[in-house]
């Protein structure tokens, strides 16, 4: 690969990952608040959960469904567009998979907003609309199906499909950059998830996740 061309899909993909849309829709649908800090309960859990991360999911919980799946699906577009046209452009190279993977280093750490951002979850969906689309429904199925049947671990659901990408890849593709992209973007996630991952840690070891009915997330 050119190292010139690598360096703009890189920069390119941080770039416009960085952007927060949440802020941005945050700022026209709810003025004046602060979204860096948003407590939630959750039934069977003494504490409420706080989640630091600025994303869709931040909008959705504070401002409702409407303004949650718009700024998800600018989230996946500003990923999906410059990953779509490295891919057009340059088929035979892997730049596209660079340009995927900055995108939700981006957006997980932001440099226009002190590194604070979201997860990561609506920016790899975005890169693998372009990258390799049917991962998404095999991907996040699966791992619904271990966390909610299998183990009754609600973190086992939300976070497991990411986990799932990487022998995904290689069962799809037989080919290392593939498996490369789908390890770097689960480390970026879970690196972005350590805040909530140590609450969930705690409320394990005291026992309270067994209060969590599963079958009432599963009918929600």
């Amino acid at each position: 690969m050119n190292p010139a061309i690598m360096s703009v899909a890189l920069l390119l993909g941080y770039l416009l990952g960085a952007v927060s849309f949440a802020r941005l829709v945050g700022r026209f649908a709810m003025p004046g608040e602060d979204l860096s800090k948003t407590t939630f309960a959750v039934a069977g859990v003494e504490n409420p959960v706080e989640m630091t991360s600025v994303s869709a999911t931040t909008v959705m919980m504070r401002k409702g469904a409407k303004y949650g799946c718009l700024t998800s699906i600018l989230d996946i577009l500003k990923v999906m567009l410059p990953t779509l046209f490295f891919r057009w452009q340059y088929p035979e190279e892997y730049y596209f998979l660079l340009t995927a993977v900055a995108g939700v280093a981006g957006h997980n750490f932001p440099i226009y907003y002190r590194f604070k951002g979201g997860r990561g979850v609506s920016p790899i969906f975005g890169g693998l609309l372009v990258i390799d689309w049917i991962a998404i429904p095999v991907t996040v199925l699966t791992s619904n199906l271990l966390g909610l049947v299998l183990f009754r671990d609600v973190f086992i659901a939300y976070a497991g499909f990411t986990v799932l990408l990487i022998p995904w890849m290689w069962l799809r593709y037989h080919d290392w950059a593939y498996v490369g992209y789908a390890t770097a973007v689960t480390l970026l996630f879970f690196l972005a998830m350590i805040p909530e991952s140590r609450q969930y840690y705690r409320a394990w070891r005291s026992g309270e996740l067994a209060n969590i009915d599963v079958q009432e997330i599963m009918a929600a």
